[in-house]
């Protein structure tokens, strides 16, 4: 005979299961509850991302102010289902706790200070504008858009404010990342070398 019975539907629909949400896999965006995948970079556009981000990452006043992440999922909008992944971004301290873990989770629900995208010949000049509209109507406080073929970055401090940075230029941003500072010449300068 056995010990237990089996749990009544009634009991069963009581008890609380966790269950993981469903999320795609690779690189992709939800845009108003629209999964989309994200383009691949180019070698050459990744190689720049990567010198910046290293930059970023090397800087003590960024590390003292806050996290350096890329190809991160960020909520920005849970009620519109709007998920973007900038290339790279900095969350200040002020925005998520030194202390406070960084979630295990598919999109990280905060919004960063500032959100940067490379430009590779995949992406459309419309779809970069709604980014930019979409991250300063969330609360992003600037945003670099990088044309690495260019050699410009185009800083934006909303989204009519608008910088455009040369190689003979300084990249900073002083009110988000205290003591950064990139002179975009080293940013851009060729890797290739005479035979």
């Amino acid at each position: 005979m056995a010990t237990g019975s089996p749990a009544s539907p009634t009991a069963l629909q009581s008890e609380s299961i966790d269950l993981p949400i469903f999320e795609p896999e690779g690189n992709y965006e939800v845009l108003y509850g629209e999964v989309v995948e994200k383009p691949a970079m180019g070698v050459f556009e990744t190689w720049i991302a990567t010198k910046l981000s290293g930059w970023l990452l090397r800087s003590t006043g960024v590390q003292d102010h806050g996290r350096v992440v890329s190809e991160m999922l960020f909520l920005l909008d849970l009620a519109k289902d709007l998920k973007c992944r900038p290339d790279l971004a900095f969350v200040s301290y002020e925005r998520w706790a030194r202390t406070r873990p960084v979630p295990r989770a598919a999109a990280w629900d905060v919004i960063p200070d500032l959100a940067i995208e490379v430009i590779s010949p995949t992406n459309l000049a419309t779809k970069v504008i709604v980014k930019v509209r979409d991250y300063f109507k969330y609360g992003v406080r600037c945003l670099w858009v990088v044309y690495p073929v260019e050699e410009l970055i185009y800083v934006y401090d909303s989204p009519t404010s608008i910088q455009v940075l040369t190689g003979a230029d300084t990249l900073e941003s002083p009110a988000i990342l205290p003591g950064f500072q990139l002179p975009l010449g080293q940013l851009f300068e060729s890797e290739s070398t005479s035979p």
